[in-house]
């Protein structure tokens, strides 16, 4: 493969995590309504502990384990931040 054809292939990639992330985001802005309801919390350390165990768990490599928990951890914070503005949207 040439560095183009590498190339072509991580642009097709970036594509596919927008639309992952985004549908991600979507789901968690769900939770989000439901916490709401419920009078729960945004913030559920107990479950982003959980996520990032299992991401460890199911790394292959060749990003170390530190690597994927701060991409999570990023992720995760985003979607926390979307939950916040609708929650605070409907207050």
């Amino acid at each position: 493969m040439t560095i183009d054809d590498l190339r072509r292939e991580i642009d097709r990639l970036d594509g596919e995590l927008l639309r992952i992330f985004n549908q991600r985001a979507t789901l968690a802005l769900r939770i989000g309504e439901l916490k709401k309801v419920a009078g729960l919390p945004v913030y559920d350390p107990g479950r982003e502990k959980r996520i990032f165990q299992r991401m460890k768990e199911e790394n292959p490599g060749p990003l170390d384990d530190q690597a994927i928990i701060r991409l999570f951890e990023r992720v995760i914070d985003e979607s926390r931040r979307l939950e916040r503005i609708m929650t605070e949207s409907e207050s």
